[in-house]
């Protein structure tokens, strides 16, 4: 079944009047008519976007040859060397927890069945050293970050992902994220993600090693600035790497190996008080018309931005002053923003450099195409089931359109 038959079947099971149907967010209603499941439709439009181009070609063994690679001009060359991986590890640490999700519904099951071959089988060429698509784990720094990253996805994604790969793929997955030990982190957040690794072969019954752990989560202790807001070590940066980095890996972390260590069960509740704090503060970010501060490195990760929210909204954590839908409210309005901006793809659907449309200059040295799959972690609420409140509820304000529309409302207050 093509992806058109999928969401044609789709959108008449919803019942929702479209002037046809296509791989385009613009053919899906707009934000004045929208309901929980065209939301949610809307959703895995985008998520089909992000993902088709990535997991289609390394599943094939053609990224290398087919990905392009933008980067700024100042860029290191070297840039090549890891954008790839990149690509992968980003989209599926967005993906997982719908991977992991068993969906009521036929038609999302047939995309659900289409998407979970191609991740393993893009697994199984990401990590076999004979594969033209085997991926760098080792040269350089970055294949740290990335690393991270994939092991964050099979922690989301135990079942789904994990445990469906063959035999000689999970042996290939657990060599290359040992590989990576070889990598010294950065003092600054760097440090999760050699702490998701070990937490990763924890998990997957590997030797792991506590001390990585230990270190990164003590460090950030001594990091934390106040109001949910951790330092980029030991300085404060103004910019969003507490939602891209430190708060979701810290979560993810101490979710997996919180029942190891008492030290490291007492450490979690702080900081889910302040995961929680942070993500009030993301979304009253969020403008009544789906904009947001661009401040600091990094913007070219789009909505991105709004990882963290994104991830409190899945585990159920979402302060009471924050509704579930008021949070798919105000993303799927940043989404359809950012996504339906003119130039965020190329012809061929990959995605370009930019904010908000083709923005060459935004883009930071360490910035290449791979780069920019960070976007595909606002996605993580599509591991809620169709049911759940967060899709299920009618559409609600989010706190600034409240606000500037002249709603009463509670005062904000810090932790």
């Amino acid at each position: 079944m093509t992806i058109k038959q999928i969401f044609f079947r789709i959108f008449r099971r919803a019942k929702i009047k479209t002037p046809g149907i296509s791989v385009d967010p613009s053919v899906i209603p707009n934000e004045r008519t929208t309901t929980g499941i065209a939301d949610r439709l809307y959703w895995l439009n985008v998520l089909t976007r992000l993902v088709e181009p990535v997991l289609t070609r390394l599943a094939e063994g053609r990224l290398k040859k087919e990905m392009p690679v933008e980067f700024p001009p100042e860029a290191p060359l070297d840039r090549r060397n890891y954008t790839h991986f990149e690509a992968a590890a980003r989209v599926l640490a967005g993906i997982s927890p719908w991977l992991e999700l068993n969906s009521d519904s036929p038609e999302e099951s047939a995309l659900h069945q289409k998407y979970s071959a191609l991740a393993r089988q893009a697994l199984n060429s990401a990590t076999d050293p004979k594969s033209p698509d085997y991926l760098n784990f080792t040269k350089g720094l970055q294949p740290l970050v990335e690393a991270g990253l994939l092991a964050q996805a099979i922690v989301r994604a135990p079942s789904g992902l994990w445990k469906k790969l063959d035999y000689q793929t999970q042996k290939n997955l657990r060599i290359a994220l040992i590989s990576t030990r070889t990598i010294k982190p950065y003092f600054s957040n760097w440090l999760l993600f050699s702490a998701m690794v070990e937490a990763a072969l924890y998990l997957i019954g590997e030797d792991w090693d506590k001390v990585r752990i230990d270190y990164a989560l003590r460090q950030h202790e001594q990091w934390y600035k106040g109001d949910g807001i951790y330092g980029d070590g030991p300085n404060f940066h103004w910019d969003y790497y507490n939602s891209f980095v430190i708060h979701p890996m810290l979560v993810d972390v101490l979710r997996t190996m919180a029942r190891v260590s008492q030290d490291w069960d007492n450490m979690s509740k702080n900081v889910m008080e302040r995961a929680r704090r942070y993500a009030v503060i993301l979304e009253r970010m969020i403008s009544p018309e789906g904009t947001f501060p661009a401040i600091g490195r990094s913007l070219t990760y789009r909505f991105g931005v709004f990882h963290l929210l994104a991830q409190m909204a899945l585990l159920h954590q979402l302060p009471k002053k924050i509704t579930p839908a008021q949070v798919r409210c105000a993303l799927t309005t940043v989404i359809r923003k950012i996504v339906e901006a003119p130039g965020t793809f190329d012809p061929k659907g990959w995605l370009k450099i930019g904010f908000c449309g083709h923005q060459p200059n935004m883009g930071e040295p360490y910035i290449s195409t791979g780069s920019l799959y960070w976007c595909s972690v606002v996605l993580l609420p599509l591991g809620l089931p169709p049911k759940d409140e967060f899709w299920a509820a009618p559409p609600e304000d989010w706190t600034s359109r409240k606000l500037w529309s002249g709603q009463n409302m509670d005062a904000d207050h810090a932790i």
